[in-house]
């Protein structure tokens, strides 16, 4: 299996895309985006787009929710304020009980600022132990497919 180098990513290759501003404390020290704030653009990107494609409250109106079990972003360009940069969203793959995501932050029509990959696993909230991905979200990531 051939796999692509993020930076050949385009904005055609996510089936998803949403602009999310940058605020002025988006910005650190160094004049650029913080690396951290990468993360929780990838969190809003995901669950937002969850709720709305499965129609329900996704923390409480499942039979399982979801717990990040992986987060990684490769940086490419810098991002900073006043920005709003289009955030992409794939499906990289699924199993039984998690989802696998990667995220491309454009900035412009060129190749991605920074790509992130994602990883949701999918627990019961009493036992805490890994549950099939809910069937509202297996049809929600039908979307996602190539």
């Amino acid at each position: 299996m051939m796999t692509i180098d993020p930076r050949d990513r385009r904005q055609r290759d996510y089936p998803v895309l949403r602009p999310i501003p940058l605020r002025w404390a988006d910005i650190d020290t160094y004049g650029h985006v913080n690396n951290a704030v990468n993360y929780v653009l990838m969190d809003t990107l995901v669950n937002g787009w969850l709720g709305e494609q499965t129609g329900v409250d996704i923390r409480t109106d499942l039979s399982g929710f979801a717990v990040v079990a992986e987060t990684s972003c490769r940086y490419f360009r810098e991002m900073q304020f006043t920005m709003t940069p289009l955030l992409g969203l794939r499906l990289e793959g699924a199993s039984r009980s998690s989802v696998r995501y990667e995220i491309g932050f454009f900035i412009d029509d060129a190749a991605p600022a920074a790509v992130g990959r994602f990883v949701h696993v999918y627990i019961d909230p009493q036992s805490r132990r890994p549950v099939e991905i809910p069937g509202r979200v297996r049809q929600a990531l039908e979307l996602l497919e190539d």
